[in-house]
């Protein structure tokens, strides 16, 4: 296998059937709290645009010249989303000087808004993926990780501001 496959497709997670996208999420999650654990937040916010940048770079090259590069199985875009998804958990953790594991419910919000962004496509996210080129199938999962960690972020408001928890 090509260096350049196994990494959009996340060293095979995206031959997973079914939901591949979905697959690949979850196998980002190991990663973001390997990424933690070395360096706090700036290690998975450095990871995601290292990712990103690979991810762009990989994708280029396995879908060159193909009419629509976003092949079901290019999972890497759902590993750089997934990580800007959980931005709002590590920066949390490391403010709080906490395990990034015990903000448990906030890998929750993270994934399900995530794919539910991903899979829904509103707005920008679907302006993104209609690119139709490998910057656009990076692209709408990033947009969709930055809403999903707004989503994160405005849970986290609500349970920890308003709620006292």
């Amino acid at each position: 296998m090509r260096y350049t496959r196994l990494i959009t497709t996340v060293f095979g997670a995206g031959l997973l059937r079914p939901a591949p996208g979905t697959w690949g999420s979850a196998a980002a999650l190991p990663g973001a709290w390997a990424l933690h654990q070395i360096g706090g937040f700036w290690a998975l916010a450095l990871g995601t645009a290292l990712v990103f940048l690979l991810g762009w770079w990989a994708t280029v090259q396995e879908t060159r010249g193909l009419a629509d590069p976003d092949l079901s199985e290019i999972v890497i875009d759902e590993v750089a989303g997934m990580w800007l998804a959980l931005w709002p958990v590590s920066l949390g953790a490391m403010m709080m000087g906490a395990p990034i594991t015990a903000l448990w419910p906030g890998w929750v919000v993270a994934f399900l808004a995530f794919r539910g962004f991903d899979i829904w496509k509103p707005g920008p996210v679907g302006l993104a993926d209609r690119m139709h080129t490998p910057l656009g199938v990076m692209l709408d999962d990033i947009i969709a990780g930055a809403l999903a960690a707004m989503v994160v972020a405005m849970a986290a408001v609500v349970a920890h501001g308003m709620m006292g928890i």
